[in-house]
């Protein structure tokens, strides 16, 4: 099939009302495309800019990739770049500020003929993710190097070791009263993932890091398991712990989350996600209908609910109830 593709986008943000700021307009314009190479090859990349009032010079952001899929080999290098003043206000952006950030991936997949000990597959990979800030000080960095083992029954070890880089400008209040000091950390750990047949009814995973952290150390563990009755219910419940000890400070944080879903139909479903978490004493709830049509439009009807387990938390309700309907028609 032909992969290649190209688009543009253009949008308009301006603010009305009596109260409106007279200079309370953005506007975001981009093109982006991909050329298919062959079966496996794909090279890909956007430009976009930004105008905003008040931010003048370095509005843009570009990306150039490339990526190789075949049955044997995945790889993937990509480059990322963002003005200082890239300013999508209709829009996401993962980091403000700007920042310079090369990418890179490569992983072989192995495929034992008669293995003794029933392994499917082998699949040993590195990637990196790094990220510079436009004065070339480093944020962060990511080196990750790991191998995959699958076996027939759908079994999964992963063993792997991280390499870590941490930047901070200025200090970081990581926990309550547990501040880090400015500075470039830099630390390795192992991670291990330990999960059973996700195609079963039940299935089970854990996954454990251990190593440093900022100035310190950290453990982390996080079990989980999923269950599947039939094509119509799932759920999912996890749970992720880290012990965190700091010259500046010790202290533990924990996670919970239960996830349900119940599909009526391949296009009505109701989903409930629950969670918990130990830093705020918080726990929030989140419904969700949906009963969709053609291209994902249809009606959904959210509710979400946020408080703390008791009085004494100072935090305060947050209760709220979205509906949203999207009909798609045809002009002509």
């Amino acid at each position: 099939p032909n992969r290649s593709a190209i688009g543009a986008i253009y949008v308009h943000r301006e603010d009305s009302g009596r109260f409106a700021d007279p200079d309370g307009e953005n506007q975001t314009y981009g093109i982006d495309g991909r050329w298919g190479i062959g079966d496996y090859g794909l090279i890909s990349g956007f430009a976009a800019g930004t105008s905003t009032p008040g931010l003048d010079g370095d509005d843009y952001s570009w990306s150039l990739s490339g990526t190789y899929d075949s049955p044997a080999w995945s790889s993937m290098l990509e480059y990322v770049e963002v003005g200082e003043n890239f300013n999508p206000e209709v829009g996401f952006l993962n980091r403000e500020g700007g920042y310079r950030s090369p990418r890179a991936r490569v992983l072989r997949r192995i495929r034992p003929v008669n293995s003794r000990i029933g392994l499917l597959e082998i699949r040993p990979h590195v990637s990196y993710t790094g990220y510079w800030n436009h004065d070339d000080f480093q944020l962060s960095g990511f080196l990750h190097i790991d191998n995959h083992l699958e076996w027939r029954n759908g079994y999964e070890f992963h063993t792997g070791i991280n390499f870590t880089t941490e930047g901070l400008l200025e200090p970081f209040e990581i926990y309550e009263d547990v501040i880090v000091p400015p500075g470039t950390y830099r630390n390795s750990e192992v991670q291990l993932v330990l999960q059973t047949d996700e195609g079963a009814w039940l299935s089970f995973h854990v996954t454990g890091v251990a190593g440093g952290f900022y100035s310190g150390d950290r453990v982390s563990l996080r079990p989980g398991m999923r269950m599947r009755l039939g094509e119509k219910f799932v759920a999912e419940l996890n749970w992720i712990q880290n012990d965190v000890d700091l010259p500046e400070g010790d202290f533990v944080t924990r996670l919970g989350r239960l996830r349900l879903s119940y599909s009526f139909t391949p296009k009505m479903a109701l989903e409930a996600l629950l969670q918990y978490n130990s830093v705020d004493d918080f726990f929030s709830t989140n419904l969700r209908f949906s009963w969709l049509r053609k291209a994902n439009t249809g009606l959904y009807v959210v509710f979400n609910d946020t408080h703390g387990f008791d009085r004494y938390t100072g935090a305060e309700p947050n209760r709220s109830v979205i509906v949203k309907y999207t009909h798609m028609f045809d002009l002509f």
